[in-house]
């Protein structure tokens, strides 16, 4: 298992010019309080996401277990989600490496398979393009 120093570095809010993306480790919660949090978003995660989930609950472990069975699974993919995950890599020298996954590519991997690959859900990336097309 990996020893996290300071977990407030993966609790954010940024964006670009196309993207939205937010820490991993933040909850359902602290996104609903975060100002940057975009509120069309916001509400998409209060009527649809986390409706029947704890509100408690981080992006790294409700991405982690979701599966393409979730109704949570079918609105990620409506918003163009990716997800940014950091994987070990063994070799001479065991390394992190970066990757980012489609929500089909991330579903597709059982739990199991993405502990026994060391994987590590870092942050949800969310098209902005999409969220605006997402119909309320």
């Amino acid at each position: 298992m990996y020893n996290i120093i300071n977990e407030d570095d993966f609790k954010y809010t940024m964006q670009d010019v196309s993207r939205y993306y937010l820490g991993a480790r933040l909850s359902y919660r602290e996104i609903m309080a975060d100002e940057m949090a975009p509120f069309k978003f916001k509400t998409i995660v209060e009527r649809y996401i986390a409706k029947d989930i704890d509100a408690d609950t981080t992006l790294e472990s409700h991405l982690y277990h979701l599966t393409d069975q979730d109704f949570e699974w079918r609105v990620f993919k409506q918003l163009k989600a990716k997800v940014r995950v950091s994987q070990l890599k063994k070799g001479s020298t065991d390394h992190y490496q970066e990757k980012v996954y489609t929500m089909d590519q991330l579903a597709a991997i059982s739990p199991d398979s993405k502990e026994s690959a060391g994987m590590i859900v870092r942050e949800l990336i969310i098209s902005k393009l999409a969220l605006l097309a997402f119909s309320l």
